[in-house]
């Protein structure tokens, strides 16, 4: 998981209201460090925790809507960077891609 990593950028949060994380972001430290900056966390508990974490099930629910804005700008990024050296395959990703958000 990234909470190690996000020791680092914790002081240099933007002013949110809310941040949304998964399991692997569930750690006492982390939690304390951004009730500290006033920054609620919208992560559910790990398994192993002995007790429970209080969080808005309703809105991690609509997590996933950013990890379907990741997914399309990686559609998006083979497309731009041109990985295909073949012009038909080439295009035929781009036909795809557009096919796909229609």
């Amino acid at each position: 998981s990234d909470y190690i990593g996000a020791r680092g950028l914790v002081s240099g949060l933007p002013n949110v209201k809310w941040l949304l994380g998964d399991r692997g972001y569930d750690a006492d430290w982390f939690r304390e460090a951004l009730q500290n900056n006033k920054i609620r966390p919208c992560t559910p508990g790990r398994r192993q925790r002995k007790t429970p974490v209080k969080y808005d099930k309703r809105r991690y629910k609509r997590r996933n809507r950013i990890e379907i804005m990741f997914g399309r700008l990686k559609d998006w990024r083979r497309v731009a960077t041109r990985y295909d050296r073949c012009p038909q395959t080439f295009f035929s990703a781009i036909a795809a891609t557009v096919i796909f958000w229609l």
